[in-house]
């Protein structure tokens, strides 16, 4: 049958894999160094991965395909074990990675690279702790812990600290923290936490610490949705950081 579906020029391609976590069908797959259509029956057509190909090498044509298989989706390997930003409240919820192989090896934020450190400086004085209290992982935290009352919330994604040299001075200054980590962690504990933390605490703001890998994205979905079923109201400040470890 004559379908719409995705092509890539293989000419214009870098083998970045930015477009397979965004393929919830699992129907691309880094080949050779190269992304990769791997069967006609996993793609829909619609282009999610459209936009998140920095080279612009992926477009939908129409052309003789053989049908989406939606029961081959299901059966499909690359699509074992998604892991969702939040525990799906709605069918709204997006799936950012797998947790198969080829996802494990493909994700933008599991991608291996080496880069250089900025140098060392032996005469700078010793950066002191921001750190006011313990502890610091959502999973541990109290609900009514003390240091949550009239705070300044920071919640950080558990790389971020590490790769933003300057974050106790910038960041962490004068707030209470949590950290946690929307792939690895198990988050539907975190939604309900987070919502009566909110809740029972009088927040005066709240700041979200993340990494520009897509998988990122979630902490700041679940914050959101842990505000709105609290009840509360109030704006969130967005802070990235980027694998470079440069705040953008």
């Amino acid at each position: 049958m004559k379908r719409k579906i995705v092509q890539i020029d293989q000419d214009e391609c870098n083998g970045c894999g930015e477009c397979i976590p965004n393929c919830v069908e699992g129907a691309l797959k880094i080949i050779d160094g190269k992304a990769r259509l791997v069967g006609d029956k996993y793609c829909d057509g619609l282009g999610a991965c459209l936009g998140h190909c920095p080279q612009d090498a992926i477009r939908v044509v129409e052309r003789e395909a053989e049908s989406f298989d939606g029961e081959s989706v299901k059966a499909n390997p690359a699509r074992v074990n998604p892991v969702r930003a939040i525990h799906p409240t709605s069918s709204n919820d997006e799936i950012l990675c797998g947790t198969s192989e080829l996802t494990r090896h493909t994700c933008p934020g599991s991608q291996v690279r080496q880069q250089q450190p900025s140098p060392a400086v032996s005469n700078v004085t010793t950066v002191n702790s921001q750190l006011a209290h313990w502890p610091i992982q959502l999973h541990l935290v109290p609900v009514n812990a003390p240091f949550f009352r009239n705070a300044d919330l920071l919640i950080a994604a558990s790389c971020a600290p590490f790769s933003y040299g300057d974050f106790h001075n910038v960041m962490l200054a004068g707030r209470s923290l949590i950290i946690a980590c929307p792939k690895l962690d198990k988050t539907e504990p975190y939604l309900e936490k987070l919502t009566e933390i909110f809740r029972q605490n009088d927040i005066k703001s709240v700041t979200v610490a993340i990494m520009e890998v897509p998988c990122c994205q979630g902490l700041l979905r679940l914050v959101r949705q842990a505000l709105k079923d609290s009840g509360k109201r109030m704006s969130i400040t967005v802070e990235t950081i980027t694998v470079k470890g440069e705040r953008l």
